[in-house]
């Protein structure tokens, strides 16, 4: 099955399961590869510049994994076919950073109210920042427990969740290449899950943006997506996408 699959999409399923069976290794050896290779807000004291590219290979979960795996096989590979490999990998890495760069412009607009809200209540927000930090094993470096800070809890609770929160996941570059799918193939018929039915990309695709949409500009409690990170991607395949359309993929 393997070698029917074209090369660029082949490694990156191999090397996103193996990362993924790889963190459930490490764990019982004291290591979070999460926190190590997930993407932290760049502000945050567990922010790392390669965790900008690693994130895309880390998965929250079987689910999480299950649903990008499949689409990466079924979308990847007939993009990559119809793109050439060379081009697919720039274009599945740019998705991917179009989505950790959307997703943490809106983490910036959020955290940025929330300590324009909590400085006048005397929130000591440098040492907030300080007790955000974690350990290679996702404990906290420093005694978080015994901590009390002036301000509102609930505001204080959110700011710290957005420093010690990873982003994870191949999503952002995922919903690129359903863009991408959608705009080459839009007549295309994609068999849905629930209810059983086919359904057109150039029909379907839209109907999805909007559901993240909806989904990220409502923030639901709870809800632990990263709907803005969807979005990036898929933003960014479309004008990708729409212009190569127009050169014709030429590729210099």
């Amino acid at each position: 099955m393997l070698q029917q699959i074209p090369p660029v999409t082949k490694v990156l399923l191999i090397v996103n399961v193996a990362l993924f069976l790889l963190t459930y290794l490490l764990a019982g050896s004291g290591i979070n590869l999460s926190v190590v290779l997930g993407a932290f807000f760049p502000g945050s004291y567990n922010f790392h510049s390669y965790q900008i590219i690693t994130h895309m290979f880390m998965h929250g979960g079987w689910s999480h994994i299950l649903f990008n795996m499949i689409a990466l096989w079924s979308f990847g590979s007939a993009i990559e076919m119809t793109m050439g490999s060379k081009k697919y990998a720039y274009f599945y890495f740019i998705c991917g950073l179009g989505a950790f760069a959307l997703f943490n412009v809106v983490n910036y607009l959020e955290i940025h109210y929330l300590i324009q809200s909590l400085l006048p209540q005397g929130t000591d927000i440098d040492n907030l920042y300080q007790l955000a930090k974690l350990n290679i094993d996702g404990s906290f470096v420093n005694d978080v427990q015994s901590a009390t800070f002036r301000g509102n809890p609930e505001e204080v609770s959110n700011l710290f969740a957005h420093l010690t929160t990873p982003m994870v996941g191949a999503s952002g570059a995922i919903y690129g290449l359903l863009v991408a799918f959608a705009m080459l193939y839009p007549d295309a018929r994609i068999m849905l899950l629930i209810p059983p039915i086919p359904i057109k990309a150039k029909y379907l695709m839209p109907v999805l943006i909007l559901v993240e949409l909806y989904l990220g500009a409502n923030n639901f409690s709870g809800d632990n997506v990263a709907h803005f990170a969807h979005l990036g991607g898929a933003i960014i395949a479309f004008f990708i996408i729409r212009h190569w359309k127009k050169n014709q993929f030429r590729i210099k």
